[in-house]
């Protein structure tokens, strides 16, 4: 074990931190899984309006892959089917029953011993939509071997949930998921911790793992800088991550035999009444689910984190792989002469207000730009925050043109669009970079496939 010191990076102090209280919501009626939470997944539908469905019943599968399958988190009947330009697919809607029944896709205490019955289960049961892979963030191909898996057990981005809190209790479930998950690497399965934790007794209990101890401001948590900072990505080589939550499904599928999409996230935000953590679903319907300070026309909800989460509406639902829910301000405004205001109250990288001399102060941020798209020039400002041994410019500029070597020779291969979100937020030139990532590494994804 040692602790890595991520030096490059920022915490941006957000209003609305989640107390830790879990409480036990009325669960909504209405859940959804929808098809664009997976990149580069070509899906074939395998319901329709009318169906009833069980928890774990398969909803979608790969159209390249028939065995990798989505499967429903909750029982109930499909009641629509929403569909957007070009009849592209964009979520299967679920009423759900009073009382979850699941299927059982293991009997009795029957003990998993083999690779084989591993992928199986997870396929079977649509658990594996849960694992992921670097590169290119795609759910992976169950024949082809990982060179490692990693976890991360912390999760440092604004007003980001605290793992060790919400799986308190659960180290049964996570260890018999992680001695699964073991046998179907070549490497092993390593865990990043956040070495100024306050308790990590949950993540420190488990074995057959290797673990290393992480310090330092966002983005110490993202599982690209953990991987880059121990064992970097080379081309041809893939390694697979998964959530701490999505652990707990698998440890759940290896234990009790049923797929339980259960989990608790975090309602969290300036614009929240008495942020707190909810147990709910996958796909969950947040409507109804929280109470906010203002009209729902002045505010955004945001399915995730500030940074890298997707804007939903009041009425829209949690993402397969997001674990908050977060409301802030709407920044539908223009400000004249903004940035000659002292900005006691604006939060900033840079030294443009007196509140960088403010220290313990949070702040009520909303989406406004604050200037618009412009040249993009040499500031400096993404080394500060870029915590990889990446020029991320040169890479950046070599996905605009196209250039595929030069992207290989920068190292896209290490990096996620979710690692680029503060270069986002520090950008004087307004640039969208993970928008810009993103599209390369689908680039790379297809030319490669």
């Amino acid at each position: 074990m040692r602790t890595i010191k991520i030096k490059k990076g920022l915490d941006i102090p957000l209003k609305g931190n989640p107390e830790k209280l879990i409480e036990t919501n009325k669960l909504p009626s209405i859940f959804a899984i929808k098809p664009p939470d997976f990149v580069g997944f070509q899906h074939k539908l395998l319901v329709k309006v009318g169906d009833k469905v069980l928890a774990g019943t398969p909803i979608f599968q790969s159209k390249t892959n028939e065995s990798i399958q989505v499967s429903s988190p909750v029982s109930g009947e499909v009641i629509d089917i929403v569909r957007g330009e070009k009849r592209v697919l964009l979520g299967i809607q679920i009423k759900s029953d009073e009382t979850i029944n699941y299927i059982k896709f293991k009997e009795g205490q029957s003990k998993i011993e083999s690779k084989d019955q591993v992928v199986d289960l997870l396929l079977k049961s649509g658990a594996w939509a849960h694992i992921r892979q670097r590169p290119y963030d795609v759910i992976p191909n169950p024949h082809v071997q990982p060179r490692d898996i990693y976890i991360s057990t912390f999760d440092s981005a604004p007003l980001a949930p605290d793992y060790g809190f919400i799986l308190k209790g659960k180290e049964d479930y996570l260890q018999a998921a992680i001695d699964a998950l073991a046998m179907l690497t070549s490497g092993k399965v390593n865990l990043g911790l956040n070495a100024n934790a306050s308790d990590n007794s949950v993540f420190e209990a488990l074995n057959n793992v290797e673990r290393y101890y992480f310090e330092g401001p966002h983005p110490a948590g993202n599982v690209g800088v953990q991987i880059h900072h121990t064992k970097p990505i080379n081309k041809g080589e893939v390694v697979w991550y998964i959530n701490p939550q999505d652990l707990l499904t698998i440890g759940r599928l290896i234990v009790d035999g049923v797929y339980d999409a259960s989990r608790i996230i975090a309602i969290a935000g300036p614009e929240v009444k008495n942020p707190s953590y909810i147990k709910t679903y996958i796909g969950a319907s947040i409507d109804g689910m929280f109470k906010v300070n203002r009209p729902l026309e002045q505010l955004r909800f945001i399915s995730g984190n500030v940074l890298t989460g997707e804007k939903t509406e009041p009425n829209g639902f949690l993402g397969f792989y997001h674990h908050q829910i977060t409301v802030i301000p709407e920044g539908n405004y223009y400000e004249f002469f903004g940035w000659a205001a002292p900005g006691a109250d604006k939060f900033s990288n840079s030294r443009t207000f007196i509140s960088r001399l403010l220290t313990k102060v949070n702040f009520k941020l909303d989406t406004n730009y604050h200037g618009a798209e412009r040249a993009y020039v040499m500031s400096g400002e993404y080394e500060k925050v870029f915590p990889f041994d990446i020029y991320p410019v040169y890479l950046i500029k070599a996905i605009i043109t196209n250039d595929i070597d030069r992207m290989e020779e920068l190292g896209i291969y290490e990096v996620s669009p979710e690692d680029f979100a503060l270069c986002d937020f520090v950008c004087t030139s307004k640039i969208e970079t993970q928008e810009i990532v993103r599209n390369g590494l689908e680039m790379l994804r297809i030319e490669m496939s």
